[in-house]
């Protein structure tokens, strides 16, 4: 499984086939009970990770103490939190499982040394890294010209695991409405 799915990610026309194997050979094998914190306020992040299996979320605390979810990383995903891991400082995120997790991890240590020798490898980053922007800068401006009903449909189309393994309270979260409005919007749809 472990070469399939990384070959998978990595897909990039400039990393020949022995680069991506030295890519595969790096990551290394870990996994998360449900409710386990893979990364906590305050931490900085030391790697990312590829997520083979299994739901996690990230999640930030408001300025009123509430718990607003600010992303789900489902089968395939990278799992990473941007500005700890390339400013090496400490997130205001948590990321935690929401169900059992199997991941394959890359230190922060020996990205940067694959990185800067494999060329591919630095052209995967910036392709990935541009794709990350347009997806968060495509939900910012959509939670203020959509409808909250609109987000739902679309990410129950985009993500459907995080509906099937997400408790309620997260994904309302994520949507930027309270549990009522959700519970109103889902007898829309399924009523």
């Amino acid at each position: 499984m472990k070469n399939e799915l990384l070959s998978q990610v990595y897909d990039h026309p400039l990393i020949e086939n022995h680069e991506l194997n030295n890519l595969i050979k790096a990551h290394k094998k870990i996994s998360f009970k449900k409710n386990d914190f893979i990364l906590k306020q305050g931490d900085i992040a030391n790697g990312y990770m590829i997520l083979e299996n299994g739901l996690m979320r990230s999640f930030a605390f408001d300025y009123k103490g509430n718990d607003i979810t600010t992303d789900f990383f489902c089968n395939y995903d990278i799992v990473i939190e941007v500005l700890s891991l390339f400013q090496r400082i400490p997130t205001t995120e948590n990321i935690q499982a929401l169900t059992d997790c199997d991941c394959w991890k890359l230190d922060f240590d020996v990205f940067q040394e694959l990185y800067h020798t494999i060329p591919g490898f630095s052209e995967w980053g910036r392709l990935w890294m541009t794709n990350s922007l347009f997806h968060f800068k495509q939900r910012s401006v959509e939670m203020v010209t959509i409808s909250a009903k609109e987000r739902y449909l679309q990410l129950i189309k985009e993500k459907p695991q995080v509906i099937l393994q997400s408790p309620l309270k997260n994904i309302a979260s994520y949507l930027g409405i309270t549990d009522t409005s959700f519970s109103r919007i889902r007898k829309e749809i399924y009523y």
